[in-house]
């Protein structure tokens, strides 16, 4: 009887199909994909794809992503209730009524929302190119949805803006604190801290580096340095140490975990 991991192979090219696995996920979905990484990177990876049928394994917005892009393809969300706390924070009404308080402002929403979220706002970005995004509009005022901490890291990068922040925010990487980045470099001296700009600003002041999950793997590859505190989901160190066996991981939280 074939394996598991044979049984999918063969459904792959049955349905012409690829699968593709958010960096969070466990190693031995990673393992088994076509396509690591974030969830932006996988979209883009799924627009120039050639195949019928994108297992996206990964949350909602995700997936609503890759079909965003992929309009004519058939997207599967292996758990169809895989959500994301922070982008069910924020409703299309909210968006609607933060435009009446704010007639003038650009309305930027982070990748991590909904569709029909993403379809009241004027503008999407990612961890990585929010600065770039923000900075690239006309517009002094904006309202940034739905992560107040990405929303915080932005407005420290182009103060030229007037930055309204919306609560939201990631369960997980909000609950960082300073305590635990200051234990985190007495434990691991000759360290760089590396974080998320999910995680609060005061986190974020104390990093070496800030960007998001596929910035941080890339920063970690290009560094002469060989040891790191990550300041994200643990499902990244699978990526990190594949790529770098000479180099060491830390979490800088233990049980740094989506469990979604």
């Amino acid at each position: 009887m074939q394996d598991i991991a044979g049984e999918i192979k063969d459904l792959k090219e049955k349905k012409n199909a690829i699968i593709l696995a958010h960096s969070y996920q466990i190693p031995e979905v990673q393992q088994i994909a076509d396509f690591v990484g974030d969830s932006f990177a996988l979209s883009r990876e799924t627009r120039d794809s050639d195949a019928d049928m994108l297992v996206f394994c990964g949350v909602r917005f995700m997936a609503e992503s890759a079909k965003i892009l992929s309009p004519d393809k058939k997207v599967l969300l292996p758990v169809l209730d895989a959500g994301c706390p922070m982008a069910d924070m924020v409703t299309p009404e909210d968006i609607r009524r933060l435009r009446a308080q704010h007639p003038g402002a650009a309305v930027v929403c982070y990748i991590n929302s909904s569709a029909a979220v993403k379809a009241e706002c004027d503008i999407c970005c990612t961890s990585s190119n929010a600065v770039r995004v923000v900075r690239s509009l006309p517009q002094r005022d904006i309202v940034f949805v739905p992560d107040r901490n990405l929303g915080q890291y932005v407005a420290g990068q182009v103060p030229e803006k007037r930055i309204i922040l919306y609560a939201g925010y990631c369960p997980v990487h909000n609950r960082t604190t300073p305590g635990q980045a200051r234990a985190a470099r007495a434990a691991h001296p000759e360290a760089l801290l590396l974080v998320h700009p999910e995680c609060p600003r005061e986190v974020t002041q104390l990093a070496d580096y800030v960007d998001s999950t596929a910035g941080i793997v890339e920063y970690a590859k290009r560094s002469d340095r060989r040891e790191f505190i990550i300041g994200t989901e643990i499902g990244i160190f699978h990526a990190l140490t594949r790529d770098n066996p000479d180099k060491v991981f830390h979490p800088l939280v233990p049980d740094f975990m989506c469990p979604d």
